[in-house]
């Protein structure tokens, strides 16, 4: 059996019936969003999507409420509100259902849906917005990068000034490929955001993003390497494919490689291309202080 919150009145998770959800609901939700469980007791999947959706309220910092129907006891509801299978899950805002799904999703989609329900309400509690911005971040460390977008984007129509939200919408459209569109928000963020500091590095990781779609097959390039060590276009290109799959330390070692066997190679490209790599990272990340003491090493050698 599925465990539910009792129906206290401080909880943030409650059971309503036929009787309360007037109250519990559409009133409640002109103070803060209401999200609406509708399940059952024999529902498999309900038993999976109400604690996601639970947790999810919880990390919300009282910023949303949540409620729970059961429809076998409040028929009419679920009737009213043309609940055609379960789960089924609305969220209220001032009055109104204003978003909703159905069927079970995963954790990160609860999280995003919360956090849109959140930010749909004008981002009232300053910890919701916050809350919902690490929910977003965590999504795009989890490779979530759909759910991050969602979050990001929503998170940006309340608050147009918030510059992490933009940082991680960007980095979550360059992690699909989207480079376009990466670029073109890159490009329309308000000035006095696009001048931060913090904004640097992605002009350089969408530059390199941008090699790596010219690079060429990875394994192809390897095999060149190999074959020919003294082919310095192949390795440059190597270390662009190489950086674009992720594996920035090998893509690092390869540039270095190339330095060391020709540092004034195509107008000193080697070094350069180290120099853009490590301003799309955080200054003090490991790759960029090994990759940058190895250099120096070599330039004095």
């Amino acid at each position: 059996m599925l465990e539910l919150k009792q129906n206290t009145g401080g909880s943030l998770i409650k059971d309503v019936s036929e009787a309360t959800f007037m109250q519990d609901v559409v009133e409640a939700s002109k103070e803060k969003p209401v999200i609406v469980d509708f399940w059952a007791p024999w529902c498999g999947p309900c038993k999976t999507l109400g604690p996601q959706l639970e947790e999810a309220v919880n990390s919300a910092n009282g910023a949303v409420a949540m409620v729970k129907v059961n429809v076998d006891e409040n028929q009419m509801i679920a009737g009213q509100m043309q609940v055609q299978s379960i789960p089924t899950v609305f969220a209220f805002v001032n009055g109104q259902p204003v978003d909703g799904f159905q069927g079970a999703v995963s954790a990160s989609e609860v999280k995003a849906f919360v956090e849109r329900v959140v930010a749909a309400n004008g981002g009232k509690a300053e910890s919701g917005l916050d809350s919902a911005v690490q929910s977003a971040e965590q999504m795009f460390e989890e490779s979530d990068f759909e759910a991050a977008i969602e979050t990001f984007s929503a998170i940006l129509q309340e608050d147009n000034n918030n510059l992490k939200s933009y940082i991680g919408l960007i980095k979550s459209h360059i992690a699909l490929g989207d480079l376009e569109q990466a670029e073109a928000i890159l490009n329309g963020m308000p000035m006095e955001l696009s001048q931060k500091a913090e904004v640097e590095p992605i002009h350089a990781q969408i530059e390199l993003a941008k090699q790596a779609l010219d690079a060429g097959p990875i394994n192809d390039l390897a095999q060149l390497v190999e074959t020919n060590p003294h082919d310095h276009e192949s390795r440059f290109k190597f270390a662009q494919a190489l950086h674009g799959s992720g594996r920035v330390e090998d893509a690092v070692e390869q540039l270095l490689e190339l330095f060391k066997r020709d540092r004034d190679w195509n107008d000193g490209a080697a070094k350069s291309q180290l120099f853009i790599i490590f301003e799309a990272l955080e200054p003090n990340d490991a790759i960029v202080l090994n990759g940058r003491r190895k250099l120096s090493s070599l330039i004095f050698a």
